[in-house]
């Protein structure tokens, strides 16, 4: 079988010491993307358990098989859950959500968990798209600037590189810090042109890690771009897929001269996480808890 260079590695986490049967709600958010699909469960708003992985080509069964894999070995199923919010670019399509929220709101609301009520400005780096959002210090939403007309800044043009390159995405962020200077970024914003350049580059006899340099500063750049239109306001965190590539993030960072906050959880799980918290509350809602 052939590599397939472009897949991050799936993944499940349960916390060793949360008993849900003792637990007096347990909400649950499953965050279908373009890319990957996660699902997180929480008991009494703690973090259970959650799953990392690749969305396939029918919506509801990827959401699906997220929630499965998340409660694997757990010992609770679907039916202990009391409320579950769909997220992301196929939250419509969850088929055992009681309701859909946007992932602007749920990212900023999973990130204020992740990184503490300070959080005010979060760069979400997703398959498809890239957004910019300003919260508040309950993660409520106060502004957002959003990138969905180019891949260029996404996972799906670092998908594209890794397999040009044929070195497995996970490695990528780490070997473009192994040039002995920093090459001038691609000049190409698009996905598709950039990669006939870097096409062009390797055939002059650049190393893959040069190239790789290159593309990744010129995404950080297209990103920072985005940051700057909507303006900065720290504490600062990046949250998906490509907040895994130190390539891209370190570059970030040293173009807007701010250090991003060290993430306490996977980077993809904030939309799920998000979904879980607005599960929790609406469960709340219900029982006259708010």
């Amino acid at each position: 079988m052939e590599k397939e260079y472009w897949r991050w590695p799936e993944s499940r986490w349960t916390a060793p010491d949360i008993d849900w049967k003792s637990g007096d709600i347990i909400s649950a958010g499953v965050d279908v993307g373009s890319v990957s699909s996660q699902a997180v469960v929480m008991v009494d708003g703690q973090l259970f358990c959650y799953s990392n992985i690749r969305t396939g080509s029918d919506s509801p069964e990827s959401a699906q098989k997220a929630m499965d894999k998340a409660l694997e070995e757990t010992g609770s199923t679907l039916k202990d859950v009391h409320y579950t919010v769909g997220t992301g670019y196929g939250r419509v399509n969850v088929p055992f959500a009681d309701r859909a929220i946007t992932e602007i709101a749920c990212h900023a609301r999973g990130a204020n968990f992740m990184y503490g009520p300070s959080i005010r400005t979060i760069l979400d780096m997703g398959g498809q798209d890239c957004k910019a959002i300003h919260c508040d210090n309950k993660g409520k939403v106060t502004n957002f600037l959003m990138n969905d007309k180019c891949a260029a800044g996404t996972g799906r043009g670092m998908e594209v590189f890794a397999d040009l390159l044929s070195i497995p995405i996970e490695e990528m962020g780490s070997l473009s810090f192994k040039v002995e200077e920093e090459p001038e970024p691609v000049s190409s914003t698009c996905v598709v042109f950039a990669k006939s350049e870097a096409v062009g580059l390797l055939r002059k006899g650049w190393p893959k890690e040069k190239v790789l340099a290159a593309y990744s500063s010129a995404m950080a750049h297209r990103v920072v771009e985005l940051l700057e239109r909507i303006g900065i306001e720290k504490e600062f965190a990046v949250t998906g897929g490509i907040a895994k590539n130190e390539g891209v993030v370190k570059r970030i960072e040293a173009e807007l001269s701010i250090k991003a906050l060290e993430p306490q959880h996977d980077t993809q799980i904030a939309g799920a996480l998000g979904g879980a918290l607005f599960a929790k509350a609406l469960v709340e809602k219900q029982r006259g808890l708010r």
